[in-house]
């Protein structure tokens, strides 16, 4: 009699423990599924580089005019790339988690045609010391039409040598340890952007909505321009912005 009670008890814990085996693995399987981003293979492929302590207006200000880019029609509009060196969350200086779309460690990646390089917690530390990162930016240089900093996105831009033959700026009380750190740099202050060659270079912070407003007058002109700050609630006119354009 006693083991007619102990089977059903020993039958139910058996098929307890196979059923959370397999919900185990339907998770395991729902986390490998990845989505990718959809490109538009006749727009620009603009790849925002995040680290851990990114901070979020450097990152977010230039994401949202870019992406709004695909609601302005006749234009080759922005596709919007989230790279790093991992696809697990990236959590920022602030604490927002955010998703990478690609791992540029492992990953092969669409062509980048314009560089994001916001700021981060250690843009002027460790992140400098990350040469699997640096080489990174250098071989997007090599075909890239536009490479763009925020803040002391800039240092590991100059860290590469891309910024040695041009002038470039950062945040406002950075400058002097951007001096100090890159001597031979052209390094200009009191400017909110600089604009040499393809190398377009912010002091950063809300300032960010600027400078990628200046980028997409260059490539969409005036109007798309405005209607693009408008609808971010942004009066916009570059020559109310302290700017710097080296011809």
């Amino acid at each position: 009699m006693k083991f007619i009670h102990v089977l059903p008890i020993f039958l139910l814990t058996l098929f307890s423990c196979n059923e959370h085996k397999t919900t185990t693995e339907k998770v395991a399987v729902v986390e490998e599924i990845r989505v990718m981003p959809e490109l538009n293979p006749e727009s620009y492929n603009v790849a925002f580089l995040i680290m851990d302590g990114t901070f979020n207006t450097e990152f977010t200000a230039p994401f949202d005019i870019f992406q709004h880019t695909k609601y302005r029609k006749n234009i080759k509009a922005m596709n919007t790339l989230i790279v790093a060196n991992t696809l697990e969350p990236i959590t920022t200086f602030e604490g927002v988690r955010i998703l990478p779309d690609y791992d540029y460690t492992k990953d092969e990646l669409p062509r980048i045609d314009i560089l994001v390089v916001p700021s981060a917690e250690h843009s002027m530390d460790s992140d400098l010391e990350d040469t699997v990162m640096l080489d990174f930016i250098k071989k997007v240089d090599e075909t890239a039409i536009y490479m763009t900093s925020h803040c002391d996105g800039a240092f590991p831009l100059a860290k590469t040598g891309i910024l040695d033959s041009v002038a470039s700026t950062t945040f406002p009380s950075d400058v002097e340890n951007y001096r100090k750190m890159f001597p031979d740099l052209n390094i200009k202050d009191n400017v909110l952007f600089v604009h040499d060659g393809k190398y377009i270079t912010s002091a950063g912070g809300a300032k960010s909505f600027e400078a990628a407003l200046y980028l997409c007058e260059l490539l969409y002109g005036k109007e798309i321009t405005k209607s693009l700050a408008k609808g971010l609630v942004i009066d916009w006119d570059v020559e109310k912005v302290p700017h710097l354009t080296v011809q």
